[in-house]
């Protein structure tokens, strides 16, 4: 999917198909895998979900994401796809250029505030092959800003992923896709959805 299609559903109001992935709350040094949901949404509506997991400060986030996607159903469908950040399962970070470029799709990872990038790489520093755990988080690229988004994307101008995300959500600065993976993740570990949603 490329630029010029996305821009075209969004000047025409159309429909934009998203999946968003979010991990699941975990206890450090409890568990060796984290649950993964990834939720479809047209615009701001529910259309489906998939699960997976991946390994706990591990390295095989973006595989794990990619495999889920293209092996379901609804890969054909998805425009644009959606992380809460590149750091999942702690510090098993998604390499985003690799994941736009296996899923030939644009990605976008969204964040709620701007990430203190100081503390993630002390932490990063105490993890083994930590230059390689911060040359990932480097290839993320540009954090943007536009209110009320902070997100690096890969596969499209920063300026069209914003009035798309935008479109993608129903209040507040998290897109639908998002949310729900939050709350559903957090519901199911838990037994019920979190606070922050």
């Amino acid at each position: 999917m490329n630029q010029t299609k996305l821009d075209f559903l969004l000047r025409h109001q159309r429909q934009i198909r998203v999946i968003g992935f979010d991990d699941a709350p975990f206890k450090r040094h409890s568990t060796k895998t984290v649950a993964v949901a990834g939720v479809v949404c047209s615009l701001t509506r529910f259309e489906g979900m998939l699960w997976g997991d991946i390994q706990v400060d591990g390295w095989d986030s973006t595989e794990r994401i990619a495999e889920m996607l293209l092996t379901s159903k609804f890969y054909s469908q998805v425009h644009l796809v959606l992380l809460d950040g590149i750091s999942m399962g702690g510090l098993n970070l998604v390499n985003l250029p690799d994941l736009a470029k296996r899923l030939e799709l644009p990605c976008v990872a969204v964040m709620r505030k701007y990430p203190k990038l100081e503390k993630m790489q002390a932490a990063i520093s105490l993890l083994p092959e930590k230059e390689r755990r911060l040359a990932i988080l480097a290839q993320a690229g540009e954090i943007y800003e536009y209110s009320p988004f902070y997100f690096q994307v890969c596969g499209l101008p920063a300026p069209i992923t914003a009035r798309i995300l935008k479109r993608l959500t129903d209040k507040g600065n998290v897109p639908e896709a998002l949310r729900l993976a939050h709350l559903i993740t957090s519901a199911v570990i838990n037994g019920e959805s979190g606070k922050r949603a």
